[in-house]
């Protein structure tokens, strides 16, 4: 059996906090481990921040995350209508064995995605973004 979450979430940083705050009501529902629940808010805070500073140049938008958790893993979808972006292919790679001040700014936070997620998938979709990624519930 699988239960789902839905969420509209506007454009502004503010918001983070409602995500966390409807992920923490799942997990305890659904009896989450601390670490999956803590995975969790931590790949949504990241894509999220993602989403807010960089879809859009200026103005108001929303974006959609969706949450479906099954028995073995957890599915999120997160759709937006920005400019196309493609986390897999338009974010390299950061070179963690480079010295701190050697690397470019930004960039670790989709590489914590990647490292945190079992899967990670992107298409381009009548002219906006679905991400998804899939989390193994177990560690």
């Amino acid at each position: 059996m699988s239960t789902k979450l839905s969420l509209r979430v506007e454009n502004k940083i503010e918001e983070l906090g409602r995500i966390s705050a409807a992920v923490d009501e799942l997990a305890e529902n659904e009896g989450w481990p601390p670490a999956l629940t803590f995975r969790v808010n931590l790949v949504l805070e990241e894509f999220g921040i993602n989403v807010i500073n960089y879809a859009h140049d200026e103005g108001a938008h929303d974006f959609e995350i969706t949450l479906v958790s099954e028995p073995e893993t957890l599915t999120i979808e997160i759709t937006d209508d920005g400019v196309p972006f493609n986390p897999l292919e338009d974010n390299p790679e950061p070179d963690t064995a480079a010295p701190m001040e050697e690397r470019p700014i930004g960039g670790l936070g989709l590489h914590l995605v990647r490292t945190m997620t079992e899967e990670m998938r992107y298409e381009r979709e009548n002219s906006r973004n679905h991400s998804t990624l899939v989390m193994r519930k177990s560690e």
